[in-house]
């Protein structure tokens, strides 16, 4: 509930992970994204994003996302950890995700669309940003099936925490982009 100042930690019994070296890209996405339909920007509007990613929605009657949850990564955001990915339609942001990047793993923790495709090309962009910053996988803690078209899988905590205790000790770099 929003208006609950309750913070819930979660630590699944079987994570879902995506290998940003492997992910799947459908063909009609890929086309999609040729067309260049939304302007891509990183960090610049994080509030907006977490707020997106909060919206009560005609097929989302509550969040997760409350008031402390907002405020604690909005402070990890200032501190250089949250960051968004942010998609733009005619300098409307219609789309994006945020996470958070310790070491070399990226943790996602939600995303949203106001235009179709938007989260897609958002979590895509990610995608190719952690590969270039070597960050060596993506959490996304809960898999869905639409995760899942983008090469999500599951891992048991006890591999999980192996892959963890690898990735915190990468310097990874969410900032280096590909020339």
């Amino acid at each position: 509930n929003i208006d609950s100042s309750d913070v819930f930690w979660v630590k699944p019994k079987n994570r879902g992970v995506i290998n940003p070296y492997k992910i799947n890209i459908r063909r009609k996405l890929k086309r999609f994204i040729n067309t260049e339909p939304f302007k891509i920007k990183i960090n610049t509007d994080f509030i907006g994003v977490i707020e997106g990613c909060a919206e009560i929605t005609k097929d989302r009657e509550n969040s997760w996302i409350n008031h402390s949850i907002r405020d604690v990564f909005i402070e990890l955001h200032y501190k250089g950890y949250a960051h968004s990915i942010e998609c733009y339609y005619d300098s409307n942001l219609v789309g994006g995700l945020y996470g958070v990047a310790i070491g070399g793993m990226f943790f996602g923790e939600s995303m949203f669309s106001r235009m179709p495709n938007a989260s897609k090309v958002a979590l895509l962009h990610l995608s190719d940003r952690l590969k270039v910053g070597g960050f060596l996988l993506l959490d996304t803690q809960f898999i869905t099936e639409h995760l899942k078209t983008f090469g999500a899988y599951e891992i048991d905590q006890k591999n999980f925490l192996v892959i963890l205790n690898k990735a915190l000790k990468i310097n990874a770099d969410f900032y280096k982009m590909s020339k």
